[in-house]
């Protein structure tokens, strides 16, 4: 085994466990023990996981949960959102929104061993008639010491991870004249390089890049208006480029400096681009709740991006996150429940008619791969967590366990946080941490 190209920081070592002189000792030893099933599970520093694609090194989980149950660790009440779990360095991060003495959103750090806060930063909102609207829908980003973060009304922070003391806040609305969507602003904020990169919808820019430390404005792109996706930074055949989706167009653009590289016409009925765009084999796949998905292949210039095929029967997705492994996708279907099909044709392989998930308007779920198989970790809107396996053969269903009420007229529908040997998921009431290994 050479370590030549070995990173202490490689995906399957906890953070914690991490340090210049012990890093290449530590590493091996784990290794020795198989990097298939890590005994120290990754974080969960931001939206999509630690590369922002659904994937999550994971320790060994059983087959199936004892008795279809996993227990839960805490519940701490929380106020409403739709925004996701971050958990990095032993803290875990949440944003809400509380109307009781006043109307605010928050942004919490908590111990994600007992739920308690560890601090709060909060400032006031007007929400007033926005749809849906009962809180935060961005989930916080954790890059290097800092929580960034994005609240439903353009309110951008970058806190001090460790103490939640400001570092800069920027309002959009106010200063850059941003206007706020039908269900509020919920893209996440995107760290590449020394940038972070936002969605606010602002004048002049849909895209807003600030430099991350100071808060300083480096660049903004595209007269669009906000829509619900938050963007991805690949690594294309031309080089760096940030897929973006907004309610008019899908656009590649050049992270550097905003400039777009690329566009595709996509008018979106109500503007619900929502689902994260997904780049595998040098194709950008988009899927959307009334228009059916696309898929477009880039070339070696960094202004080539070909249309490929475009499908509205089968592949109709809403919220949930595709999921990509060995030339298939899998994606949620408003009519048929989870779908299995290649990206390269669009040809379809099976649909799971809705065991997964229940059929209704907004079916939902979040899908996360574990290790490098074919298994998967599910959180259907019911609060259930599943264990599955994909594969082209079909939805093999393992063992689900529920582990978060859900109230009357209020799905599960914010992404959950897996990190070290648990799961962190919220409601518009509580959030609770749940252990993935039954007890010994």
């Amino acid at each position: 085994m050479s370590l030549k190209n070995f990173s202490c920081t490689s995906a399957f070592v906890h953070p914690r466990f991490l340090n210049q002189q012990a890093c290449p000792l530590f590493v091996i030893g784990l290794l020795l023990l198989g990097s298939t099933s890590p005994a120290f599970a990754e974080d969960w520093p931001r939206w999509g996981g630690p590369r922002g694609d659904g994937t999550w090194q994971a320790p060994s989980l059983p087959e199936t949960w004892p008795g279809n149950q996993l227990a839960v660790r805490w519940k701490q009440p929380l106020g409403g959102g739709y925004g996701g779990i971050s958990v990095a360095a032993g803290r875990g991060y949440v944003m809400d929104r509380q109307i009781q003495p006043r109307e605010v959103e928050r942004i919490i750090c908590f111990d994600p061993d007992t739920g308690k806060s560890l601090w709060i930063h909060e400032y006031s909102v007007t929400y007033g008639s926005l749809d849906y609207g009962n809180g935060p829908r961005a989930t916080p980003t954790i890059h290097e010491g800092a929580v960034y973060t994005l609240g439903a009304l353009g309110h951008a922070c970058c806190l001090d991870a460790a103490t939640g003391q400001p570092r800069w806040s920027k309002d959009f609305v106010a200063d850059s004249g941003a206007k706020i969507p039908t269900w509020g602003l919920s893209a996440s904020p995107v760290i590449w390089n020394d940038l972070v990169i936002l969605q606010p919808g602002a004048e002049h820019g849909c895209f807003v890049a600030l430099d991350r430390t100071t808060g300083r404005e480096v660049w903004r792109s595209s007269d669009d208006p906000a829509g619900y996706a938050t963007p991805i930074v690949i690594a294309a055949p031309s080089g760096p480029q940030l897929i973006a989706w907004t309610p008019l167009h899908i656009l590649g653009l050049n992270p550097r400096t905003g400039q777009i590289l690329w566009s595709v016409p996509y008018e979106i009925t109500y503007g619900v681009s929502i689902a994260t765009p997904m780049y595998r084999d040098n194709i950008v796949f988009i899927t959307a709740y009334w228009a059916g998905s696309k898929a477009i292949r880039l070339g070696k210039k960094p202004e080539d991006a070909e249309l490929i095929w475009e499908e509205n029967r089968h592949l109709r997705g809403l919220m949930s996150q595709p999921l990509y492994r060995d030339g298939l996708v899998y994606s949620i279907d408003k009519q048929h429940g989870l779908t299995c099909f290649e990206l390269q044709t669009s040809k379809k392989l099976w649909d799971d008619g809705h065991q997964m998930t229940p059929r209704g308007r907004n079916p939902q779920a979040t899908l996360v791969w574990l290790n490098d198989g074919d298994r998967v970790i599910i959180l259907n809107e019911l609060g259930d967590l599943i264990l599955a396996r994909l594969n082209p053969t079909g939805y093999h269903e393992q063992s689900r366990a529920n582990i978060i009420e859900r109230k009357e007229n209020s799905p599960i529908w914010a992404h959950p946080a897996y990190a070290g040997q648990r799961v962190y998921a919220r409601s518009d009431t509580e959030l609770v941490g749940v252990d993935l290994l039954p007890p010994k």
